[in-house]
């Protein structure tokens, strides 16, 4: 019998990261689930890492591939879940009852379960929310906003949900996200309390200049060229925003 959540993380050498993860998923108190872990061959201790772990449900895959998101697509091959839940590596579950309560969504078969996202640092503190707040309603015109809802808090059921489009390196997942809500006839929003912790670890800034370039290839692509447009221009304000406000942090 099929699990209602197929609970997909991808790793490659990440046994400084992985631990938090594989605990939030012990502690779920709903355990009709399975964990797929989708390793790139890794060449340190993270498997020795994942096998110690008590998950009954786990299935664990290690070869080499081309990638971030070559990898996810092997995760939805291999996936046997109604819903699917990317979970990366250093990221979480907010708490113990976040399955618990997206199960209880399920009664009118959503396309998208889908909550909020609070930030953590590598000791786990709580640093705050994500910049962007997942809205009550969710449309796929809702991303013409950014990346409204953070991929690890987007639970997609799985007859609706495509591969991963291997041209984009860095924003293939806010591509697939559009692309799953242009399928979704439902989606239903968990509620206000964080559903995931998100590592803030500074990496998704490193690349942030390609990253947005790549973002308004797929926005045109979706929305066409004066929408994308207007919405980029509209990004500006909200990125001068968060530069002024971490220039006052470090001073």
């Amino acid at each position: 019998m099929e699990p209602l959540f197929s609970i997909i993380t991808v790793t490659w050498n990440a046994a400084d990261t992985i631990g938090p993860t594989l605990q939030s998923v012990q502690r779920q108190s709903f355990t009709d689930y399975e964990m797929l872990i989708i390793d790139g061959a890794s060449s340190d201790d993270t498997l020795r890492i994942v096998n110690a772990a008590s998950i009954a449900s786990l299935r664990i895959f290690s070869e080499p591939d081309k990638g971030l998101y070559d990898a996810m697509n092997k995760g939805i091959a291999r996936a046997r879940g109604q819903y699917l839940i990317f979970l990366n590596a250093g990221d979480a579950f907010a708490d113990d009852t976040v399955l618990a309560r997206m199960a209880l969504l399920k009664v009118d078969n959503p396309g998208v379960i889908y909550g909020q996202t609070q930030l953590v640092d590598v000791q786990r503190r709580v640093v705050g929310r994500r910049h962007l707040t997942a809205p009550r309603h969710l449309t796929a015109d809702s991303f013409l906003n950014g990346m409204v809802v953070c991929h690890q808090a987007f639970a997609a059921r799985r007859d609706l949900v495509p591969d991963y489009d291997l041209q984009y390196r860095l924003s293939a997942d806010y591509d697939w996200c559009i692309k799953v809500l242009k399928r979704s006839p439902l989606n239903r929003y968990v509620g206000d309390e964080p559903i995931i912790s998100y590592l803030a670890d500074g990496m998704t800034t490193r690349h942030h200049r390609a990253s947005l370039r790549e973002r308004y290839r797929i926005m045109c692509r979706h929305y066409g060229t004066v929408r994308a447009t207007l919405a980029h221009l509209g990004f500006i304000p909200r990125y001068l925003k968060r530069r002024l406000g971490s220039s006052a942090n470090r001073q």
